[in-house]
């Protein structure tokens, strides 16, 4: 079966500095994919590279049968572009919701305007999702009155909304205080249970090993490890690896 991500060759530089070198990663459909690494490992730049949020320097991203390539120029790159996003939901770091809408107004605003759904059909798919993230009762609040986990739940139902084929997640937690964190990532759970396709930034090792069917390590802009978490977590083979999970079992006490 063809992946449902292809991304060929990819390179990102900012200015002279190469964040992203030559990288190639292939995602089957309903394959949960966590990427851990340092800081400055260029984790986030792949994923915000994968929709476009940050433009390629050089190779080629394909989502789930729209390819986009850096020889493409003009209209039929950006027709492209706006094809990928429409089948990629996006999760950041922050939650991003619009202040003077409601809860079922941020949730259905990007279907209604970007998709051109029908209002009433919106509301129903939103209120399904709202209520598959335990958020429904709050859909006629306003995010002001919200928790952070609150908030990153909301920004999940919206992002499940636009019905797309993939999830990025791009540390959707590291902006909670502790106690918040594990209602998203049981969300997350449920996410990942129901068969969606999952390409996660994190820096939850214990998520990692729970939930995610691969776990790829980045160090300087290069893949540096790609395994199953029972196998990475029990024997890494970089040491660059072997630094991060003695660190997490240090924090963790395991």
């Amino acid at each position: 079966m063809a992946p449902i991500v292809k991304i060929s060759n990819l390179d990102k530089y900012f200015g002279h500095l190469h964040v992203l070198k030559n990288i190639s990663l292939e995602v089957p459909e309903r394959e949960v994919v966590c990427l851990i690494g340092r800081s400055g490992s260029g984790k986030s730049t792949l994923l915000r590279c994968v929709n476009f949020l940050e433009e390629p320097s050089h190779g080629s991203i394909e989502v789930a049968g729209v390819k986009v390539t850096g020889e493409m120029k003009g209209a039929q790159r950006r027709q492209l572009i706006h094809d990928v996003r429409l089948k990629t939901g996006m999760v950041f770091q922050e939650f991003n919701l619009f202040p003077h809408m409601t809860v079922l107004e941020n949730v259905i605003e990007g279907p209604v305007t970007v998709k051109g759904m029908d209002r009433k059909i919106a509301i129903e798919l939103a209120e399904k999702n709202l209520e598959s993230v335990g958020l429904i009762v709050k859909k006629d609040e306003y995010p002001m009155r919200l928790s952070g986990g609150q908030k990153q739940r909301v920004a999940i139902a919206r992002a499940l909304t636009m019905e797309p084929k993939v999830m990025l997640f791009d540390e959707p937690t590291s902006a909670l205080d502790p106690e918040l964190i594990g209602e998203v990532l049981n969300v997350m759970k449920k996410v990942a249970y129901e068969g969606m396709t999952m390409i996660v930034v994190t820096h939850e090792m214990g998520f990692a090993k729970e939930v995610a069917d691969r776990v790829i390590v980045m160090g300087d802009g290069e893949l540096i490890e790609d395994a199953k978490p029972e196998d990475l977590f029990s024997n890494p083979k970089d040491p660059r690896t072997k630094a991060l999970i003695d660190r997490y079992r240090t924090d963790s006490g395991n």
